[in-house]
């Protein structure tokens, strides 16, 4: 039951979620983002991440009309009038429902892969949050074992990152570290690093990607660094036929991702 209720958008809490959806830094210190929207709430929930507290604009939703699976998750709920949802909702179109979650750690170390053989993607340095949202969303499609974020530029509870994976942020298993922690990392484990760089590179199709495989992509702009060629199993590239050498990332993943998933039978 909705225990509390909020009407004014300069109330001190509600002032103090607005920080945590505009600044990095504050999620950060505060190890506490919001999720906007029904499905990505449920989400967080059916991956076992902390709920705090959930919003409820009355006007626009209801508790009742809630998923049982939200309704009846031990959880503070307090209502907020559409004035309190408007200053704090990254886009309006979330259906009224804002829960306020405590972040995961995401280091390598606290990172178990299930199976001998699998598959993960790691992105160097990516920087647009609709590129990591992209991807999250595909490796989530693909049941990859394993996302890592390398030298990230943002951090993971972006709101933009959390809008654009639909919620995949969560449904991922997800690591971040620098280069080099990673390389060794993958190395440790056997794992196969197949990096998407134009030096010494064969045709990703050639490839066999039913071992232990680690595909590495970069941005569109820089590419990997030098560290990823040395390290490479084997340097790879999707032949292109047109005027430019290089795709989206999250599009250049994906073609990868289910080639390797094609080989593996699904």
């Amino acid at each position: 039951m909705i225990t509390k209720r909020i009407e004014s958008p300069q109330n001190p809490h509600i002032k103090r979620l607005f920080q945590l959806q505009e600044k990095s830094r504050i999620r950060k210190k505060e190890g506490v983002f919001l999720v906007e929207g029904i499905q990505e709430v449920l989400l967080a929930i059916q991956h076992d991440y902390e709920i705090d507290e959930i919003l409820i604009c009355e006007e626009i939703s209801s508790l009742e009309s809630l998923p049982e699976a939200i309704i009846n998750f031990s959880v503070h709920f307090t209502g907020i009038t559409k004035a309190v949802y408007e200053k704090i909702a990254y886009r309006t179109s979330t259906e009224g429902v804002i829960a306020v979650v405590t972040a995961k750690k995401h280091d390598l170390a606290n990172v178990e892969l299930d199976t001998d053989t699998p598959l993960v993607i790691v992105a160097e340095a990516p920087e647009k949050p609709g590129n990591i949202g992209a991807l999250l969303r595909t490796a989530d499609a693909a049941k990859v074992d394993m996302v890592v974020i390398a030298n990230p530029k943002t951090d993971l509870y972006n709101p933009n990152i959390i809008r654009s994976s639909v919620g995949c942020v969560f449904t991922n298993k997800i690591a971040t570290g620098s280069t080099e922690e990673i390389i060794d990392f993958l190395k440790s484990r056997s794992i196969n690093i197949y990096s998407a760089i134009l030096q010494e590179a064969e045709s990703y199709h050639l490839q066999n990607f039913t071992n232990a495989t680690a595909i590495v992509v970069g941005t569109e702009h820089d590419g990997l660094s030098e560290a990823w060629r040395k390290a490479s199993t084997q340097n790879i590239i999707i032949p292109m036929s047109g005027a430019v050498d290089s795709m989206n990332v999250s599009v250049a993943a994906g073609i990868l991702i289910f080639e390797a998933k094609r080989q593996r039978g699904f």
